[in-house]
C-alpha cells in the first residue's frame, strides 16, 4: 500500500514511508524522530547528543561536527569557479553553531537548510537541483537518500517547539559528523 502523504517521495522504500511521512508533521513525536535516527544509522549518536546538558560538552561536539564538515568540504572536488562556494559554506558554520549554542533552533534550522543545500551542490553538482535528486541519492545508498530527503524537507517544517527543532538539527549534525 502506497503512502497517501503528499510530501513523501516515491523513491522512499515503501516500508519506510510511514516514518518519513510522520517526521515533519506538526504533531510529530520525539519518538518518531528517534526512529528516523535509527533508519539513518545514527540512533545511538543522536540519543547521546540530545542527552548532553553541559554547554562545554555541546560546544565540543559542535566543534567536532564543524571540523568533520570542513574536511568533507575541503575534500570535495569542484570546478575552479566553485571554490568560492566552499569558502562561503565554511564561513557560515560559526553562525550556525552560535545559534544552536544559544538555543535559537528556529534560526539554526534555517541556517542548516542553506548549509545542506550548498553541501549537496558541492557533493553532487547540478544534480542536486534537479527534481529527481532524492531518487538519485537513494540509488547511491538508502541511508544517504533518507538524509538528503530529510534535508529537502527542512524548509517546510512548521514545528516551533524547541525540543523538536533541536532533535531535527541533531539528526543532521550526527549524520554529517559520521559521514
Amino acid at each position: 500500500m502506497r503512502s497517501s502523504f503528499s510530501h513523501i517521495n516515491n523513491a522512499i522504500p515503501e516500508e519506510y514511508q510511514e516514518i518519513a511521512a510522520a517526521l515533519f508533521l506538526e504533531d510529530s513525536s520525539l519518538e518518531t524522530i528517534d526512529r528516523f535516527a535509527d533508519v539513518l544509522g545514527i540512533g545511538n549518536d543522536y540519543k547521546r547528543f540530545l542527552a548532553i546538558t553541559d554547554p562545554a560538552e555541546i560546544h565540543k561536539r559542535l566543534e567536532h561536527f564543524q571540523s568533520n564538515l570542513n574536511i568533507l568540504i575541503q575534500k570535495t572536488w569542484v570546478e575552479k569557479a566553485d571554490e568560492v562556494r566552499k569558502e562561503k559554506l565554511q564561513d557560515r558554520m560559526p553562525e550556525f553553531i552560535d545559534h544552536i549554542e544559544k538555543g535559537d533552533y528556529q534560526r539554526a534550522l534555517k541556517d542548516f537548510n542553506g548549509i545542506l543545500d550548498e553541501l549537496a551542490y558541492l557533493f553532487f553538482g547540478i544534480q542536486s537541483h534537479k527534481e529527481d535528486f532524492t531518487e538519485y541519492t537513494f540509488r547511491i545508498d538508502t541511508q544517504m537518500g533518507f538524509f538528503w530527503w530529510y534535508g529537502s524537507q527542512l524548509a517546510s517544517f512548521k514545528q516551533t517547539d524547541s525540543e523538536h527543532l533541536k532533535a531535527l538539527l541533531a539528526l543532521g549534525i550526527c549524520y554529517l559528523t559520521n559521514f
